[in-house]
């Protein structure tokens, strides 16, 4: 299945204060997290924000605040974005069949969305560098249930240049400087 801008949804999951500084590898994170939500938007990928339990767990990160075009997250209560119903509307409602899941925490949040979705039949995408737990081993174990569960592994460069396709372009020029 090849990965096409028109018709994917990214959904950037939990990454908030409270709870980030405690992912295993938080600083790359950080780094693949914010790589990741500008090159989309260069492809015009539109994007769910969610937030779980904002009061408890904090507003989304501030360095990745900063690259959104248009921060308006949707808080959740449901571990699955799935299962929250405005953000289960907003993502019928886009009528994308390949939804990019990238955030926090891996064996939970992500991978009960990532279930979910499949379940619906949904083309599901993690973006496994710009995927995170606190501790590694909870990361690695959600991946390889996320692919015996049929969802799509990819990296933040590898999905990045396949949504671009063609080199000599101006997007791919600000997508080259992007990833440097």
């Amino acid at each position: 299945m090849r990965i096409e801008p028109h018709s994917s949804l990214a959904i950037c999951i939990d990454v908030q204060e409270r709870l980030f500084h405690h992912m295993d590898s938080y600083i790359s994170l950080e780094m693949k997290l914010v790589t990741l939500t500008k090159g989309l938007q260069l492809f015009n990928v539109p994007m769910i924000i969610s937030e779980q339990y904002t009061k408890g767990l904090g507003e989304t990160v501030s360095a990745l605040v900063e690259t959104f075009n248009d921060y308006t997250p949707m808080e959740k209560s449901a571990f699955s974005c799935y299962d929250d119903t405005a953000i289960r509307s907003a993502i019928e409602q886009s009528d994308r069949k390949t939804i990019i899941l990238y955030g926090i925490e891996s064996h939970v949040c992500v991978l009960q969305t990532a279930i979910d979705l499949r379940a619906h039949n949904y083309s599901v995408v993690v973006v496994a560098d710009a995927v995170s737990s606190r501790h590694a081993a909870d990361k690695d174990f959600a991946l390889r249930r996320m692919q015996h569960e049929g969802v799509m592994l990819a990296s933040t460069e590898s999905l990045l240049f396949e949504i671009c396709r063609y080199s000599g372009t101006d997007t791919f020029k600000k997508l080259s400087e992007l990833v440097k």
